[in-house]
């Protein structure tokens, strides 16, 4: 089982553990958000090991994939305001712990400072933004820090060792290591080699854990990443199955969940 840290996310598990956290995106916006919490938070691993990733609603979402996109455009055609993210952010928070993924627009403005103790007044556990700009880190991670929530990052494989370095010193709650390049939703296979290169990479310059996500499309996949990280977010597989038929969604996060739960798993060959 994993371990957790103050605010109920996933710390790093000592080395003879194979349980990894699940973590599941829902953007704030989507037409019964609230009732989709209540329906998938029993389906999430019991205790700290599961959480809600709550995405905030941007036109310019360019890491993310037709089906994110399209639900962030509508939300935004409906008029969705952060006073709704915080209340879905308060309503997941009820029932399992919350990060927040946002881009760096939202926030900036909204105001970071402000941002931060709005999302931690509303129960948030941390807050990642998928872009940061460098010059905005320092402030943003110091806002952070002051509202009293974790402030994790996306780490793009590519990334040169320098800033890696200096986004790692930075960086608290975790990093994010994506398991694709291609963006969300994507369904195609996963380069688990150079997965548990770039996780290995990660885990010298920093003592935090490391989740991954982008791609694990299937319970089988998450199951294949687990052994190398200390926990998984799924949301296209999730956001498809509720499209296409809600009461199932709940059975398919807890396929996920006992794919990467399971009290052994297999060694990922790196």
């Amino acid at each position: 089982m994993s371990h957790s840290t103050a605010t109920g996310l996933p710390s790093a598990p000592p080395a003879e553990s194979r349980r990894t956290s699940l973590g599941v995106f829902l953007p704030s916006g989507l037409p019964g958000v609230h009732r989709y919490v209540e329906a998938l938070a029993p389906a999430l691993p019991p205790g700290q090991d599961g959480f809600f990733e709550i995405g905030v609603p941007h036109a310019e979402a360019v890491y993310d994939g037709p089906l994110i996109r399209a639900v962030y455009r509508q939300a935004l055609r409906d008029g969705a305001t952060m006073a709704d993210l915080l209340r879905t952010v308060e309503h997941a928070a009820r029932h399992a712990p919350v990060v927040v993924m946002s881009y760096w627009e939202p926030v900036r403005r909204y105001g970071p400072e402000r941002t931060a103790l709005a999302l931690a007044e509303a129960g948030a556990d941390g807050a990642m933004i998928v872009d940061l700009p460098a010059a905005a880190a320092p402030a943003w991670h110091e806002s952070a820090a002051r509202a009293g929530i974790t402030a994790p990052r996306f780490a793009a494989p590519d990334l040169p060792d320098a800033d890696l370095c200096h986004l790692a010193r930075l960086a608290s709650g975790w990093l994010y290591a994506p398991a694709s390049t291609a963006p969300t939703g994507y369904r195609g296979p996963l380069d688990l080699c150079g997965l548990g290169a770039a996780v290995r990479r990660l885990r010298t310059v920093t003592p935090l854990p490391v989740m991954a996500g982008v791609g694990i499309s299937t319970p089988a996949l998450a199951a294949a990443v687990s052994p190398v990280v200390d926990g998984i977010v799924v949301g296209s597989p999730v956001l498809r199955a509720l499209a296409a038929d809600p009461d199932e969604a709940p059975a398919l996060v807890e396929r996920f969940a006992r794919a990467v739960c399971a009290e052994e798993q297999p060694v990922l060959p790196v």
